[in-house]
């Protein structure tokens, strides 16, 4: 986390994007120009930082540079935005979203080009950052606080708002080293969001804790860009909450702009950087050594194979299990085209009785959507790997399938897609399904 409490200006060795006779516009919160910023790795690996130095010195004082492999992490980003815009930054793992936040907020110093901003600046970039586990939650407020910027008479005014926000009244007085992943997110989010700044910039702190405190986020997030003014940049894989919450979109691409524009097309630009490696199969090995999503598929189950909201679809999953495990959760979720969930099913939801633990085994498991159930459009599948109440071990936020269907000989019934948002009007159907344990290939 980290604060600018006036006007700032940050600029790489190469400065370039020179402002002189440009007009400095009052609504313009944060201008970024030429921005770059350039990783160094070295070509072979070494034991320690003291030996990395020693090998640099000689080199050096033979003449030679030592041999690296450079990485750009971001090349050439422009980008202005408005007071009172909430902007989101969209991309794979790897696009440079995270990268950018950190120079934004001067946790990183660019390498080329430079960054403007009017105001106070407050950032929560990683859960728990600035928190000290041996103090309570009482006095991390004042610490979190203090590091964000805020004087502690703002603190102490805003301190029974904070605690209502964290819902974490009971647990003041507790050591944060006590808390959940999930309390622990709600005081640091509760803090960084009554901070007020003039630019508040968020690394997926939607993907943390429950449904309810999900929304409160949201809500929160646009009290401050509606109500007081506020800027807001965020990072976020959950396509429907940025299309809830943002105006305008930026789509990044191995450190590049891919797009910038309104959110609806930077969601359908990304979705289809996104569909250029997805479709109706898929193989691999998602998981860990106990458990393996290794091949997934989708397909209608029409006379002529045709992907018709007339006809029954079948889409089917196998998980290696290599480990005995209990309470496993194998299933998968249907997404609508920005990732909304629409329907969530699991491989033992026709079962009764309790869960039985599962040997080591090859765990096949096909289910039917019958026909006339979706309207035409896009959907994707998210296969979900998971030991209950304990684990997630796999989810893909945008789906290792998608397939579209398209009204030839159906009604075309649709489920609630207006309105959803993240896990709201989520539905179980009971769709038929088989089931087959082989035993694992040597």
């Amino acid at each position: 986390m980290n604060h600018g409490k006036a006007s700032g200006l940050i600029t790489g060795r190469k400065a370039v994007g020179s402002r002189e006779g440009k007009p400095r516009l009052n609504d313009v919160v944060l201008r970024v120009a030429g921005l770059s910023k350039r990783f160094r790795r070295p070509s072979r690996a070494t034991n320690t930082l003291l030996v990395d130095e020693l090998v640099g010195l000689l080199h050096r004082l033979r003449g030679r540079r030592a041999v690296e492999d450079e990485f750009w992490a971001l090349r050439d980003v422009g980008l202005e935005v408005r007071r009172g815009e909430v902007v989101g930054l969209i991309g794979h793992n790897g696009a440079g979203k995270s990268t950018l936040l950190k120079l934004l907020c001067r946790i990183l110093h660019p390498t080329t080009g430079c960054i403007e901003i009017q105001g106070r600046v407050g950032s929560l970039l990683e859960v728990g950052t600035g928190f000290h586990p041996e103090l309570t939650g009482r006095e991390n407020i004042y610490l979190n606080g203090a590091i964000l910027g805020m004087t502690r008479r703002e603190i102490a005014r805003n301190f029974d708002a904070i605690v209502a926000f964290a819902e974490v009244e009971q647990f003041l007085n507790v050591p944060v080293k006590h808390y959940s992943s999930g309390m622990a997110v709600r005081l640091a989010f509760a803090v960084a969001a009554h901070l007020e700044p003039e630019l508040l910039l968020v690394d997926e702190v939607l993907a943390v804790g429950d449904v309810a405190f999900q929304r409160k986020c949201l809500g929160r997030l646009r009290d401050l860009s509606a109500q007081a003014g506020r800027t807001v940049v965020l990072v976020s894989h959950n396509p429907a909450a940025l299309a809830s919450l943002c105006q305008r979109g930026v789509v990044l691409d191995h450190g590049r702009v891919l797009f910038d524009g309104a959110i609806r097309d930077a969601l359908q630009r990304y979705t289809g950087t996104v569909d250029a490696r997805v479709g109706t199969e898929w193989q691999g090995r998602a998981g860990d050594d106990r458990l393996r999503l290794v091949r997934a598929w989708v397909r209608p189950l029409g006379e002529d194979n045709q992907w018709d909201t007339g006809s029954a679809i079948e889409v089917g999953g196998t998980v290696e299990i290599r480990q005995p495990v209990e309470g496993l959760i194998f299933g998968f979720r249907l997404l609508s085209e920005y990732g909304a969930d629409l329907a969530y099913t699991l491989f033992d939801d026709l079962e009764t009785g309790l869960a039985e633990p599962m040997p080591p085994c090859r765990l096949t498991h096909t289910w039917k959507i019958p026909a006339n159930t979706l309207a035409a459009g896009r959907y994707r599948v998210a296969f979900e790997l998971a030991l209950a109440f304990r684990e997630l071990i796999h989810r893909e936020p945008l789906g290792e399938l998608a397939f579209d269907v398209e009204n030839l000989t159906g009604i075309g019934r649709r489920y609630p897609v207006q309105g959803v948002r993240g896990f709201n009007s989520l539905l179980r159907p009971p769709w038929p399904a088989e089931k087959r344990v082989e035993p694992l290939s040597s």
